[in-house]
């Protein structure tokens, strides 16, 4: 009985040896594949750009930051009510430049944050 019982193990195990190596060659097939695809489309995309194409700085010296205050933008008003504005009528960042370009300041007494302690403005 314990020979039957041996014999079954033995083919269960020489069945799952070919399992693993089946696997094994489909994984190793697959990333073939995959690199040979990878490669087809990396010779199809345009080349890198040679130094000379490259983007060169102004001849007004490089870009600095720029600052300025923006104000809210007020959304139009219909000429009459039953009109509604359609999109390219609104301004698309819904702020405009400030008249005033001076730059806010806390006020002198204030916490400066919600929640920040402090009496604040009494």
């Amino acid at each position: 009985m314990d020979t039957a019982i041996n014999e079954a193990a033995g083919a269960v195990s020489a069945f799952g040896y070919i399992a693993i190596l089946v696997v094994g060659v489909a994984v190793v097939a697959g990333l073939i594949w995959a690199f040979r695809m990878g490669f087809r489309v990396r010779r199809s995309e345009p080349r890198p750009p040679r130094p000379e194409e490259q983007p060169t700085r102004p001849v007004s010296g490089p870009v600095q930051e720029e600052r300025e205050v923006r104000a809210w933008d007020e959304v139009p008003r219909a000429a009459d009510g039953s009109e509604r504005l359609t999109p390219h009528q609104l301004n698309p960042t819904g702020t405009k430049r400030a008249a005033d370009q001076r730059r806010p300041r806390w006020e002198p007494g204030s916490s400066g944050s919600f929640g920040g302690g402090g009496g604040g403005r009494t």
